[in-house]
Parts: C-alpha cells; sequence; structure tokens
C-alpha cells in the first residue's frame, strides 16, 4: 500500500511500513523513513510505484485546461478527486487525480483551498483580476527580456537609460527596468556599469560623474527661482577704514575683509569685516529656506554650485569700490608684543579698497619682500607693503601661540594644488574634455596664512562671545589630538585641539556656508542688545533647530567635499592622460594588504595603489610605473620600479580628515545585485 500526502506545500509519496490511528510510517523511495500524520494523506493507492505516479502525473498536469476545468467544477465545495472524475471520466485513474490535485494545486487564482484535498471555485470576477495580472506579468517578462537582448546586444532601451543612475545607485529591485540589467549581466557574464558603457547609456565618463552628483544631491536640478534680495534696512555708520579682500580671482562670494588703524603708534586695531546678509535674511525666509536646503557651496575644478543665488550674493558681497554692510570684529593688539589689548563688534558700513587675488599676487607677495629691509610696494597694489608686513607679522605670531596650545606645529609639508580648465566661461558646467592645468601652492603661503589666521581669530573670538552672553553657537570642536579623535559639531563652546583655540564657531563665511550664517544671526543679536542677547537671538538654548541644522550641514558638507575629491581626482587623471605622463615618483603611505601599497605622488594631488613595494616602510619615495587609467571608476594602479633612496619625513594624518577622503576617493561602488533574485508579487 501507497500513500499520497502533503508536506511543506509539496506533493509526495512513499510505501506504508505501519499505520496507526493519527498516523503512519511511510518509507521514501530514497530508503528515507518519515512518520505522516492523518492529516496530511491525501490519497491511497496500490500502483504504479510513487516515483512513477509523481512523474506522470507531473506530465498530465498541463494538459488540464483551467478554464474548462472551472466549468466543469461544483460551484460548491468540492474534492480533487470529483475534479477528476468531471474532467475525465467517473472511472478516473489514480495517475488522472493525482494530476488534477496538482493542477488545482497551481491555479490559486481559479480555485481557493478549503481544506484537505478541497477547494471550492473562486468568484468569477476574481478570477477575471487574477488572469488580467498574470496576463500583465507576462507582458512585462517578456519586456524585460526584450530589453535584456538588447543591452546584451550593445543598445540601451530609452526607458532603461532614463533610470540609468536610479538603476545603479538606488534602486528598486521590483522595477522591470532594474530587473532587465540584472538578467543581461548574468547572461553575458558582463558587469552592470560596463554593460551600460557598452550599450550607450553612459555618453562618458564625466558625464557619468556629473549626472550621478546631480541624481545623489541635486534631483531637482542646480538651478533658483526667481528672488530679490532683500535691501538692508538699519542704519549702519560708515567704519573710518579702508579694507582689502584676498581671494582667488574665481571667487565672486566674497565674505571677508581686513583692515588696519594705527600703525606706527604703539596700539594697531585689526578689523575683520565679514559680509552681512543676516542683516537682511530671516529665518523662514524664501531665500533662507533656500540656504537651509543646500547648506553651503558646492566646489570642484572649474565649477561650483552656490549655495544662495548670484543676484543674493552681489547685494551683499564685499565687492571693492563700494561701502558694504558687514559685521566687523574690531580686535586691538599692543603693537610690540602683539597681545590682545580689546575686542569689540560693530554693526557698519566698511569701504572695500580693493579685491586682492591670491594667485595673481603669490609670486609678488613673498615671504622675503614682506621681510625686507626695504622694499617697494608695486604701482598697481592697492594695499601698502608695510600693512600686509604687519599681517604677515601678526599671522605667524598668531600661529605661533596655536601651535604652543595645540602641542605641535602645523603640518605645511604638502603643497595645495590649483585646478584650472581651460575654458573661456566657468558659467556652465565642464564637459570633461576640457584641458586642465595643475597649479601648487605652498601651504602656508603668506597671504593665504593672513586670511586663515584672521579668520581664526575672529571664529574663536566670536565663539567666545557668544558663550559668554548665554547665546548658543554652532561649533566646531575636537577633544585630543590622539589618533581617531575627529572633529564634532554641537552647540557648546567646547575647545579645539587641532587649531589650539577654546572655541571654534564658524562665522565667516555667511554667503558659502549655512552655519556661518546662523551663526551671524546670533552674533548680530549679541551686537544689538549685549547682556539681553538671549532672549533676542533668533536660536536659544536648547533649540531643536539648532541641533536639527547641525546634523543636517553635517551629511551636507561630508557629501560634498567627497564629490570635491572625486572630481579633482577625475581632472588629476585626465591631466595625466592629457600630459603623456607614464611615471610617477610617490611616497609610501599604507600598507593595504597582500603585497599592495597606497602612495602619494609627490607632484600631483593623487593617491593610488601599488604593486612591488615589499619590505619598505611608510614614507619610501619609490618611482612607480603607471597602468591603464579607468576614468569610470576614477581608478589608476601602479607597479613600483625603483626605491628612490632620499630621505623624508613621513606625512602626519591631516586634522580634518583630509587623507581619509583621498583614501576613499576612487572605485565605484555600484548598488546592482547580480545575485539579486527578487520577482515582483504576483496574482
Amino acid at each position: 500500500m501507497y500513500v499520497l500526502f502533503e508536506e511543506a506545500g509539496k506533493f509526495m509519496a512513499g510505501r506504508v511500513m505501519s499505520e496507526a490511528e493519527a498516523s503512519a510510517q511511510v518509507e521514501l523511495d530514497s530508503g528515507k523513513r518519515v512518520k505522516v500524520k492523518a492529516a496530511q494523506m491525501l490519497l491511497k493507492f496500490e500502483k504504479p510505484a510513487p516515483a512513477a505516479l509523481l512523474s506522470e502525473a507531473a506530465a498530465l498536469s498541463p494538459s488540464i485546461e483551467l478554464e474548462l476545468a472551472y466549468e466543469f467544477a461544483s460551484d460548491s465545495e468540492f474534492g480533487f478527486i470529483d475534479l477528476a472524475q468531471d474532467y475525465f471520466s467517473s472511472a478516473a485513474t489514480t495517475v488522472q487525480q493525482v494530476a488534477a490535485l496538482m493542477r488545482l494545486h497551481e491555479a490559486p487564482h481559479y480555485f481557493r483551498r478549503a481544506g484537505k484535498g478541497r477547494y471550492r471555485k473562486a468568484p468569477a470576477e476574481i478570477v477575471q483580476q487574477a488572469l488580467a495580472a498574470i496576463e500583465k506579468k507576462k507582458q512585462v517578462q517578456a519586456q524585460i527580456e526584450a530589453w535584456a537582448a538588447d543591452l546584451v546586444a550593445g543598445t540601451c532601451p530609452v526607458p532603461i537609460r532614463e533610470q540609468l543612475y536610479k538603476i545603479l545607485f538606488r534602486p528598486d529591485k521590483n522595477t522591470p527596468e532594474y530587473k532587465a540589467v540584472v538578467e543581461a549581466s548574468k547572461s553575458s557574464q558582463t558587469a552592470p556599469l560596463d554593460l551600460l558603457q557598452n550599450a550607450g547609456a553612459i555618453a562618458s565618463a564625466w558625464d557619468f560623474h556629473w549626472q550621478r552628483f546631480l541624481f545623489d544631491l541635486f534631483p531637482k536640478g542646480t538651478g533658483f527661482p526667481a528672488l530679490q534680495a532683500p535691501a538692508i534696512t538699519d542704519e549702519l555708520p560708515l567704519a573710518p577704514v579702508q579694507a582689502f579682500s584676498i581671494d582667488d580671482s574665481h571667487t565672486t562670494e566674497i565674505d571677508d575683509a581686513l583692515s588696519l588703524q594705527g600703525f606706527g603708534s604703539g596700539t594697531v586695531t585689526v578689523g575683520i569685516h565679514i559680509a552681512a546678509p543676516g542683516l537682511a535674511l530671516t529665518p523662514g525666509s524664501a531665500i533662507d529656506q533656500l540656504g537651509r536646503a543646500r547648506l553651503s557651496t558646492v566646489y570642484m575644478p572649474g565649477y561650483k554650485i552656490t549655495m544662495l543665488p548670484d543676484s543674493v550674493v552681489q547685494a551683499y558681497t564685499l565687492i571693492e569700490g563700494r561701502a558694504c554692510p558687514a559685521v566687523s570684529l574690531y580686535v586691538t593688539f599692543s603693537e610690540d608684543t602683539l597681545e590682545v589689548q580689546h575686542t569689540e563688534t560693530r554693526l557698519e558700513r566698511v569701504n572695500i579698497l580693493a579685491n586682492l587675488r591670491h594667485d595673481q599676487l603669490d609670486q609678488t607677495i613673498t615671504r622675503e619682500w614682506l621681510e625686507a629691509d626695504q622694499a617697494d610696494t608695486p604701482a598697481d597694489l592697492p594695499v601698502d607693503r608695510s600693512t600686509l608686513a604687519f599681517f604677515w607679522r601678526l599671522a605667524q605670531t598668531l600661529k605661533a601661540r596655536r601651535e604652543v596650545v595645540r602641542g605641535k606645529p602645523e603640518n605645511f609639508n604638502r603643497p595645495d594644488y590649483s585646478f584650472k580648465l581651460d575654458r573661456p566661461s566657468n558659467e556652465a558646467p565642464p564637459t570633461g574634455e576640457e584641458t586642465v592645468l595643475i597649479g601648487v601652492r605652498q601651504r602656508g603661503a603668506p597671504l593665504d596664512l593672513m586670511v586663515a589666521e584672521a579668520m581664526i581669530l575672529a571664529n574663536s573670538t566670536w565663539g567666545q562671545w557668544l558663550a559668554s552672553l548665554g547665546v548658543p553657537g554652532i561649533y566646531r570642536s575636537q577633544a585630543s589630538m590622539a589618533p581617531g579623535v575627529k572633529v564634532r559639531m554641537g552647540t557648546k563652546a567646547l575647545p579645539h585641539a587641532g587649531i589650539g583655540v577654546p572655541s571654534y564657531a564658524w562665522s565667516t563665511s555667511p554667503l558659502r556656508r549655512y552655519t556661518d550664517l546662523v551663526n551671524q544671526w546670533q552674533i548680530i543679536a549679541c551686537a544689538k542688545h549685549g547682556a539681553t542677547a538671549a532672549l533676542a537671538a533668533p536660536f536659544k538654548p536648547k533649540d531643536a533647530e539648532l541641533f536639527s541644522i547641525i546634523s543636517g550641514f553635517d551629511a551636507a558638507y561630508s557629501a560634498y567635499n567627497s564629490v570635491q575629491s572625486s572630481m579633482e581626482r577625475y581632472w588629476t587623471l585626465r591631466h595625466v592622460q592629457q600630459q603623456g605622463i607614464t611615471e610617477l615618483e610617490a611616497s609610501l603611505v599604507k600598507e593595504t594588504g597582500g603585497g599592495i601599497w597606497l602612495v602619494r605622488a609627490d607632484s600631483l594631488p593623487l593617491m593610488f595603489s601599488v604593486m612591488g613595494a615589499q619590505g619598505l616602510l611608510r614614507g619610501a619615495r619609490v618611482r612607480v610605473q603607471l597602468g591603464e587609467i579607468d576614468l569610470m571608476a576614477l581608478d589608476v594602479k601602479g607597479t613600483v620600479t625603483e626605491h628612490l633612496d632620499v630621505p623624508v619625513v613621513a606625512d602626519e594624518a591631516s586634522d580634518e580628515g583630509e587623507d581619509e577622503e583621498a583614501l576613499n576617493a576612487g572605485p565605484l561602488t555600484i548598488a546592482v545585485d547580480l545575485n539579486d533574485s527578487t520577482q515582483s508579487e504576483g496574482a
């Protein structure tokens, strides 16, 4: 005697070895013995053998026409044997009965289960809906197969092209477009990115990186609505100073300027003047919402996406030849010792004498020129040498004092690099085909240091001032210089060990960073209301909005820095291609395992992996033969061909994590999962 039973949704059959009232011991064809409960048993039979029965029934089952079976079936509850007798004949064989069971089981859209081996016809309207859904699913699958075939053949269907970046980086695995890419990748054994590139879905490597950036961070585009910059209505006094700014030639958001009074009198007053959009813009306004959405200007070689519309920027930027509204910090120093004697914050208008451009003046305003006993001021330089020499002396003094607190000198061993794309205008995004020129500027160049130390002084002074008045701000802090201790953002005035100051509140770039605009609103409240500023400031202590801004800014700023790093890497690799560079001298940075080292090029802003550096130590300099450049993956590898026995000082890690960004720039992560078997839910 044999028995047919159901286990875990599958039909099985075997020989009955023994039987009790509620169960039976059954031996399967494999020899395995299982205990089968009476509730699982569907049919007892003597022939054919179990294996033959299941095989023959499975072959016969598809021949049963579901529409005809639906017509034959009783309108009331029925068993599978009843259906077999109605469909085949009253003397339906065991094979036919089991075939009917299999067919009923696989057609829930026609027949609903009503118990052990028993079924009930589904309502006619439900059947029609299910059939329509099944037909649609067949059509979708046919479309998936057709798209996959097109991709393998080297053609990208339009729907896939339109969802390219979503498929690659943020896929909905139930969409037919995604499934077509997965199917084509599997059948052609080609990586998704290569497959799509071969099919013409990606115009160029540059377009791929640019469109991916827009997809991730600017899905609605980079344009601004037409908004009018509000006028500053405060009656502001005119400051008795002539200020000058120092930026590069492409800077349009001129946030800061410097002035000097009393030079040669024994007491000098340095003015640090910051553009004052906070005097006109208000939290919650339409323009504020734009800034809050973007949180920072995005920089990349040859192009930038500003935080605020250009019309707004131009209304408040510190452009030369104009008396510009400013939030000014005046710091009075003893001229001989450069000890701080007094600080004062004023809201005023400041005459901007000149917008100096350091990329045009770095060769003129050198350390040697500034420290010479006598030197002429060039006729085209509107700021006299004595003023610049004082700011140079002050910058070095402030830096040295910070380094005492910091515990070690700041690392200026590595140069800064500038990127210039050879094209007529920077108004539109690059095409990726421009010739790129990479310039080198040593860190700590005089003009850079003057501005940097003045801004650190302002950010630290204002940060402490806010705290002393009980007005919250947005601070950057670092608990110590120990490895792994990162810079944090918060609302408390905590020390910044990496900079060497007791507190640090970004306040000097309100046209470019939203945190600075927020802090400027708080500083303006302090300047207007003094001891009662905490009541008048837009943001109060423990304000949830401040924490929300910090969270959003942290995420956006990190993403923007990653974009800048990736775009700089793209243009560096393009420079290598354009200049025909096949070898580079580099320093070993980190061993990554398997005999692979990460190296930093000596003459370019490029970190990459090399082989052949076994037995060498970190900091050793080597000559590297470059391999093939992959602009899609932003990757290049190399092989060490020579060990250069030149003494070097191993680089220390950057306080702000620049090395970490460089390490992360490289091969892309594609979200398409070739092992994915997710299917959309069908009827």
